[in-house]
C-alpha cells in the first residue's frame, strides 16, 4: 500500500522521538515519554494537528527489543500501520553520517521509510508464548554466562594463588554456582513445560530432537526464532539467518574469492548448530560418513562442518513439512 505520510520513531528507554514527513515534504518533530498513555496521546495529537488519516500514515521504528514493546502494543490496539525494521538496514542505507542525536535519528528513520515504503513489512504481534519463551531463554543465557565466569576464574587461579585463600574463595564461588545451577534448571523445566503444553509446539520439539545431533536447547531456540516455523518456512532462508549458507564473492577479474558465509547471522543459533554438527559427526551414521569422505577428498574440515550444519537445518524443515520424526532408514509409504 502507498502511504501519503510517514512517521519515523526513535525509541529509547525513557522517551520516543517522532519525525513526521508529510505528503508535501514538511518535517515536524515531537517527543513523548515511553509510556502507553503518553504514546497514545502523542500519536493522536500528530494525527489531529495535521488532519491526517490513519490508513494513510506509515509508522516506522527500529527494532530495539523490549524498549519498543509499549509502542507496538499501543499502535496495534489503535489500528496504526507499524513497520519495525532491523537497525542495520536503516544504518547501511544512510551512507556516511556525522553526528547523532535522537531527533536526527527519528528523521533518518522517517526518510528510510519514505524511500523504501514499497518494502515495508507491517508488524504483527507474535503469540504470547513465544515472547514468554524468549524472555526465559534470555534469562537462562545470562545465568549460564555468570556460571561460566565464576567457574573460569576458579580454574584460572587454581595452583597460582595462596592455597588457603583459594579454598575460601572456592567455597564461596561454589555456593554461587550451585545457586545458579538450581535457577538454570528451574528455567529449563519451565521452558520445556510451556512448549509441551502446546500440542503443536510439543510435536515440533519431538520432531526436531529426533534428529541425530540436535539437542534440546538447539530445538527450543529453533522453535522460538522461527515462531513455530511460521516466520521461516524455507530451510535456505533459515540457514542464511543462522549463518551457514555460502554466498559468492566475485567482482570483475580481480576478486575471485571462494564461496563463504556471511558474518551477519544469529550468532547464538550459529554456535548451537555448530555444536549440533560436531555431535552429529561423532555418531555413527550418514553425516559422519559424509564428513569423513569429504575430509578424505581434501576438503577443509570447517567447510565440511558448515555443510553438515546446513544439512541438519534442511533435515529439520523437511521433517516439519512432512510432520514426521527422523528415521535412519526411511521407507516412503507412497512408493
Amino acid at each position: 500500500m502507498n502511504y501519503k505520510h510517514v512517521i519515523g520513531i526513535d525509541v529509547s528507554k525513557a522517551t520516543l522521538d517522532f519525525c513526521l514527513i508529510t505528503e508535501n515534504g514538511e518535517i515536524i518533530y515531537s517527543q513523548c515519554l515511553n509510556e502507553t498513555k503518553a504514546i497514545d496521546k502523542a500519536l493522536i495529537e500528530i494525527i489531529n494537528a495535521h488532519q491526517l488519516l490513519k490508513k494513510e500514515v506509515l509508522l516506522c521504528a527500529e527494532n530495539t527489543g523490549h524498549y519498543g514493546n509499549k509502542l507496538c502494543e499501543s499502535v496495534l490496539i489503535k489500528g496504526y500501520s507499524l513497520w519495525v525494521e532491523d537497525p542495520s538496514q536503516i544504518k547501511l542505507s544512510q551512507g556516511l553520517k556525522r553526528g547523532k542525536d535522537d531527533k536526527k535519528d527519528a528523521e533518518r528513520i522517517a526518510q528510510y521509510a519514505k524511500r523504501f515504503m514499497d518494502k515495508a513489512v507491517l508488524f504483527k504481534a507474535s503469540k504470547p508464548i513465544f515472547e514468554h519463551l524468549s524472555y526465559l531463554c534470555s534469562e537462562r543465557d545470562l545465568l549460564v554466562g555468570d556460571r561460566a565466569k565464576y567457574q573460569a576464574q576458579l580454574n584460572d587461579e587454581k595452583g597460582f594463588i595462596n592455597k588457603d585463600f583459594y579454598q575460601k574463595k572456592q567455597s564461596r564461588y561454589k555456593r554461587l554456582i550451585r545457586g545458579l545451577d538450581s535457577a538454570i534448571l528451574q528455567i529449563e523445566k519451565q521452558i520445556e513445560r510451556l512448549i509441551r503444553e502446546e500440542k503443536e509446539l510439543k510435536c515440533q520439539l519431538d520432531t526436531v530432537t529426533s534428529i541425530d545431533g540436535i539437542g534440546l536447547q538447539t530445538a527450543i531456540q529453533t522453535i522460538i526464532v522461527t515462531q513455530g516455523f511460521t516466520k521461516f518456512t524455507e530451510a535456505r532462508k533459515f540457514a542464511c539467518h543462522v549463518g551457514c549458507a555460502p554466498f559468492k564473492y566475485h567482482s570483475g577479474s580481480s576478486i575471485r574469492s571462494k564461496n563463504k558465509v556471511s558474518h551477519r547471522a544469529n550468532k547464538k543459533l550459529k554456535q548451537l548448530f555448530h555444536m549440533a554438527a560436531l555431535s552429529a559427526i561423532r555418531m555413527k551414521g550418514e553425516l559422519r560418513d559424509y564428513f569423513l569422505r569429504k575430509v578424505g577428498e581434501g576438503k577443509n574440515k570447517m567447510t565440511v562442518v558448515n555443510a553438515v550444519r546446513a544439512k541438519l537445518i534442511a533435515r529439520i524443515f523437511a521433517l516439519i513439512k512432512q510432520n514426521r520424526k527422523y528415521e535412519k532408514i526411511y521407507t516412503n509409504p507412497f512408493v
